[in-house]
């Protein structure tokens, strides 16, 4: 027996969900900047407290840190609206809290890569070749592995507590 095709009901539900998953321009801008600071911030008093943020390096760092943050934001809040669309509330925290967490390291961890790849390509081969596929391969996969075991770390404690927060905010606001 074959299964049955959608209905109409099952089709105008998606619809409805992907209408309501397009934040305003404003919730999404705003929103960004707000969580890349405030995960800059995070990352600064984790530093500190660790006292392993040269001074060399700082603006670098907390800059990677803010830009991966707003950019897991604007990456998260459709995915979450899209997810939590007329769910309950402790579904809508769950999907605010796995979408901006995992976006913000992911995207953290792209930006990681791409600043190591870019200070060892003087020492890649050309372009485009078998070998430079390897390195720029193995070269991405050993910046994210790096980010994973040394880079997650800042986001505790202060990282964790700000990401339930707004996951509290958001189940609270969204309907």
């Amino acid at each position: 027996m074959t299964p049955l095709p959608p209905g109409p009901r099952a089709a105008s539900g998606f619809r409805a969900r992907l209408a309501a998953s397009r934040p305003p321009i404003a919730e999404w801008l705003i929103g960004a900047l707000l969580w890349g600071f405030l995960i800059a911030l995070s990352v600064t008093f984790s530093a500190y407290g660790l006292h392993r943020l040269p001074a060399s390096h700082k603006t670098i760092v907390l800059g990677l840190y803010f830009t991966g943050a707003a950019l897991g934001w604007i990456a998260a809040l459709p995915l979450i609206r899209f997810a939590s669309h007329s769910r309950t509330q402790e579904t809508r925290f769950a999907a605010a809290f796995l979408f901006l967490a995992g976006s913000t390291a992911a995207f953290t961890a792209l930006l990681f890569a791409l600043q190591y790849r870019h200070f060892y390509a003087q020492w890649h081969e050309p372009f485009g070749t078998r070998i430079w596929l390897f390195q720029f391969a193995f070269t991405s996969a050993s910046a994210v592995y790096q980010f994973a075991v040394l880079g997650i770390r800042h986001y505790l404690p202060f990282g964790l507590i700000l990401l339930i927060a707004a996951s509290i905010l958001h189940a609270r606001r969204s309907r």
